[in-house]
């Protein structure tokens, strides 16, 4: 009986670019009470470093990507951090895979929250929609959750120069965004670059888009083993943002230049705040292909 309109819903999924667009998300749905328990779990923490003018747009990079992304949830994808009273006036969009938004139900939840397709043609869409509207990127993605071990900052930024050339064509302002803690979320089993298990890992990446992480978590009820995150604090930091004059087609050398005064600005970040928020790290931070 309700066949013809699973087709009209698979018909409007094939064609529809809404998952492309900005607009704000409605107040309710972003401050849900489950957000704000999500949140308190960690517990999560959102702390701005500089103001930002909400006539401007903003390009948020955030680091690292861990097994998750569990911080990006609360901090950018709800109200549990209070993103909009620190930010006034800015409309965050956190930006994911395209295949998500052809999940049915799935899909419409994302979208409820503010959520966007990570497109090319999606991030410069909702840069360019007006005042204020921002999008957030994990930059690492899926190649970045296989270095997420605890007491590391292992980062996949050398070769990510898409969001550099988004920023320039559009004259977003960049902002480096560390989640501190992000990797202690999981414990994931040793996987060497040498190792067969990294190499299956990536053969998997290469074919699905995605990868298949090793972890062990905390249960229900104990602390040894399970699929919940252990309870560890996560605290998001915002840093200042980083100007960009506007260029519709920006040279090699302009993406590079940027791409390293981006890198600069995120490694003063994380030294400013390591000492805070992970002093029983392991290493530093560290940029690996």
């Amino acid at each position: 009986m309700l066949w013809p309109l699973l087709i009209a819903y698979a018909t409007y999924l094939s064609f529809t670019k809404t998952h492309e667009r900005g607009g704000r998300a409605p107040n309710w749905a972003r401050d849900c009470f489950l957000f704000h328990w999500f949140a308190k779990y960690f517990p999560i923490q959102l702390h701005k470093t500089a103001d930002l003018d909400p006539t401007k747009n903003y390009l948020f990079g955030y680091h690292p990507h861990g097994i998750f992304g569990l911080g990006s949830v609360a901090s950018f994808g709800s109200e549990a951090c209070g993103f909009s009273k620190k930010f006034p006036g800015l409309i965050p969009h956190v930006l994911t895979l395209q295949n998500n938004f052809y999940t049915p139900i799935y899909r419409e939840w994302l979208m409820l929250l503010g959520y966007r397709s990570v497109s090319r043609s999606s991030c410069e869409s909702i840069l360019r929609s007006g005042p204020g509207e921002s999008i957030l990127i994990v930059v690492g993605g899926a190649q970045e959750s296989l270095a997420a071990h605890a007491g590391f900052m292992d980062l996949t930024l050398k070769c990510r120069l898409g969001f550099i050339k988004v920023a320039l064509r559009t004259g977003a302002s960049l902002v480096p965004v560390v989640s501190f803690g992000e990797n202690e979320m999981y414990y994931q089993v040793e996987n060497d670059r040498k190792s067969t298990l990294y190499k299956i890992q990536q053969k998997i990446k290469a074919a699905c888009g995605f990868t298949m992480p090793i972890l062990v978590g905390r249960g229900f009820f104990h602390r040894y083993y399970g699929w919940l995150p252990y309870q560890r604090p996560i605290n998001v930091v915002v840093g200042a943002p980083i100007h960009v004059e506007k260029n519709p087609n920006p040279t090699p050398e302009q993406v590079q230049t940027l791409q390293q005064e981006y890198i600069q600005a995120l490694t003063r970040l994380w030294d400013e705040h390591k000492d805070q928020f992970a002093p029983d790290r392991i290493g530093d931070l560290r940029l690996v292909e």
